[in-house]
């Protein structure tokens, strides 16, 4: 096939793809609507991100630089249009940043011409991944992502570091790099957020105290601190927010996800949790409160997960897991989470401030033991065997 004749073949199939449109799934569990289509994959970027498109240089329009997947993707509205700066992951297996824009939160999202060119201020770094975007009230917004750099005090070729890298921009195409954020107390962080407000007159940040690069080792869960200058952060102690608990799906660590969503009962956190099984480790999302006045309090944990893989979601480079680090909440109440499912896609699910509000602060706490968790469900059929008798 002539390159000219495969260039529009794949052109129009890209084409079908950005303009399809995206239906709510009939899946129903009243908290959120998961939508039937993925809203990035790897199909969505630009022929120009892979291909030569010089005939003479490609003559068998091969791609010359792969994408593997898209996916752990901040998320943000602005002017009206919904954006995403997405995890991308080349078959290099190296990780960037890129920026769709729609006018639509659940479908037709289109990169910009080029991937985020961030600053090079961190020689030793080897990869970057999983933004969160905060509109801060100071007037930039934030970008707080995991900055991977290799571990050489040891011989061990898999080891590598994690920091907390920290960017900001007002256009989300020019971006300032700031020092990476420095805990006195963790060696190592990931999953890190910045804070939408001021915190005592502090920036405030929610962390993930680590060990080590995998293991959160005498990491308690979700960490909390705070730093007076945001251009050379340095937080002194973490306090410990959403705690790790044995037999919960927060046994093997836990992590912010969105940036916390602002209600008049309190902030709503959207995080991820992680428990070891035979077949490997499993990735949730739940949600948790916490106080208006003081963030770092939890008021309302609702037991178990908000959001597990399903069907293919299961299935991809890291099976088994979903992850968030982005949600669009609007002024008009709806909610936009975007979630990521085995390393490999980015989907949304749209709920409203009225159903989260309802979700964690009605929703029972895990009972923690298999006979009280009986117990509690026991309960909730007692009353509404009674309330059916009463009704007929």
């Amino acid at each position: 096939m002539k390159f000219h004749e495969e260039y529009y073949r794949q052109l129009e199939k890209k084409e079908a793809l950005l303009s399809r449109k995206n239906e709510p799934s009939d899946d129903y569990n009243g908290i959120y609507t998961r939508w039937v289509n993925p809203v990035l994959t790897r199909e969505h970027f630009p022929l120009s991100w892979e291909y030569d498109l010089n005939p003479e240089a490609n003559p068998y329009f091969m791609k010359r630089l792969g994408i593997n997947s898209a996916f752990n993707s901040g998320a943000i509205e602005l002017d009206g249009k919904y954006y995403l700066v997405a995890r991308i992951e080349g078959v290099d297996r190296k990780s960037f940043f890129g920026v769709a824009v729609s006018d639509s939160p659940v479908d037709g999202f289109r990169f910009f011409d080029y991937p985020v060119q961030l600053p090079d201020t961190c020689p030793n770094e080897t990869d970057v991944y999983d933004m969160r975007l905060t509109k801060h009230e100071d007037g930039w917004i934030y970008g707080v992502f995991c900055s991977e750099s290799k571990d050489t005090t040891t011989s061990n070729l898999s080891a590598a570091v994690a920091a907390a890298g920290i960017v900001r921009t007002k256009d989300l195409k020019n971006w300032e790099r700031l020092d990476n954020l420095t805990t006195l107390r963790s060696p190592q962080q990931r999953n890190v957020l910045l804070f939408p407000e001021f915190v005592n007159g502090k920036y405030a940040f929610f962390t993930r105290p680590m060990d080590g690069f995998i293991d959160t080792g005498s990491g308690g869960g979700v960490g909390f601190g705070l730093c007076d200058d945001i251009c050379h952060a340095v937080i002194d102690e973490e306090i410990i927010t959403s705690a790790r608990r044995f037999h919960t799906i927060t046994e093997e660590k836990n992590g912010a996800g969105a940036v916390p969503i602002k209600t008049e009962k309190g902030w709503i956190h959207i995080a991820h949790g992680v428990r070891n099984t035979a077949d490997g480790l499993r990735y949730v999302i739940y949600a948790f409160a916490t106080d208006l006045n003081e963030p770092w309090k939890v008021i309302a944990e609702p037991g178990g997960y908000l959001i597990a893989p399903m069907g293919a979601e299961r299935v991809g480079d890291v099976s088994n897991v979903v992850f968030t680090n982005g949600a669009i909440a609007r002024d008009n109440g709806e909610v936009y989470i975007y979630y990521a499912s085995s390393d490999t896609r980015l989907h949304v699910a749209t709920t409203t401030i009225d159903r989260l509000c309802d979700y964690v602060f009605n929703t029972p706490e895990d009972a923690l033991r298999s006979c009280d968790c009986v117990a509690q469900r026991t309960e909730l059929i007692r009353k509404n065997l009674e309330f059916m008798a009463q009704a007929e």
